[in-house]
């Protein structure tokens, strides 16, 4: 996978449908997508073969009928827009970002517990690299 993978807007809400469920013929992808962005066959045709040629989903062929799947996995692509947002927005300082979240009143105490979790986890793993 190519680290440096940049998923459109758009290009996520068909992302979207081929994480949830794939291969898909494009017959089945237009509803979808007209469902939940309002595009049309046409339009989700365009944008089915824009990314088949960025190589973010690939097709094989059963009979006439190709079936599309994502060709980068949710995470790695979470992972990338989560580093280029920290970058573009806090300067690449978690520390900024999770005080600005704070300062907002938005975590509830569950989110807290989770975040503290996390960080026991990440402590440990940096502890074990240490060794």
């Amino acid at each position: 996978m190519n680290s440096k993978v940049k998923v459109t807007n758009s290009e996520w809400y068909v992302m979207n449908c081929l994480w949830t469920e794939s291969p898909l013929p494009l017959m089945q992808l237009v509803p979808l997508l007209k469902e939940s962005v309002g595009w049309s066959k046409s339009t989700s045709a365009t944008m089915v073969r824009r990314m088949t040629e960025k190589k973010l989903i690939g097709y094989h062929e059963q009979g006439k009928t190709k079936y599309f799947y994502p060709k980068v996995k949710k995470e790695d692509v979470v992972v990338q827009e989560t580093r280029d947002f920290l970058q573009r927005i806090y300067d690449g300082s978690v520390g900024m970002m999770m005080s600005a979240l704070v300062r907002q009143n938005d975590l509830s105490l569950d989110d807290i517990h989770e975040l503290q979790k996390i960080l026991r986890d990440a402590e440990s793993k940096a502890a074990q690299n240490e060794e």
